[in-house]
């Protein structure tokens, strides 16, 4: 089974940047085993909303509107990391963020579309 840990949230003033991280780890079969990673957010009574998703071998990605042109994700393959840079962070940009990981390249921008979840990290904007 495949772990997953994000870190890199925090506090930050409105206009600011965040870098989040993901780790997988577990057995090296499992790891290659993924094809699809996401990060998601999720603030208090609301569904979990998709933020972006990357391919892990092709490195597609897709971005959820509210936050095309200010985020960007990412990955290192040899480290088994995965990133979020946020940009132009907003108040509304606050949440937990997870990381989320799947074994088909169709997994798109639902979570049950992914079975391997993060622990989730809090990003809190100030305005």
């Amino acid at each position: 089974q495949v772990q997953l840990v994000e870190s890199g949230g925090g506090f930050v003033q409105a206009g600011g940047s965040l870098r989040l991280s993901c780790s997988a780890s577990g057995r090296a079969s499992s790891i290659l085993s993924i094809l699809t990673m996401a990060w998601f957010r999720q603030t208090p009574g609301y569904d979990r909303e998709f933020v972006a998703r990357i391919t892990w071998r092709a490195g597609f990605t897709d971005y959820a509107d509210s936050v095309k042109g200010r985020f960007t994700i990412s990955r290192d393959n040899a480290k088994n990391l995965l990133y979020l840079q946020m940009n132009n962070l907003k108040p509304e940009d606050t949440a937990v963020y997870y990381c989320a990981a799947a074994a088909t390249v169709a997994a798109r921008t639902t979570s049950q579309e992914y079975n391997i979840w993060g622990q989730g990290t809090q990003v809190t904007v100030s305005s």
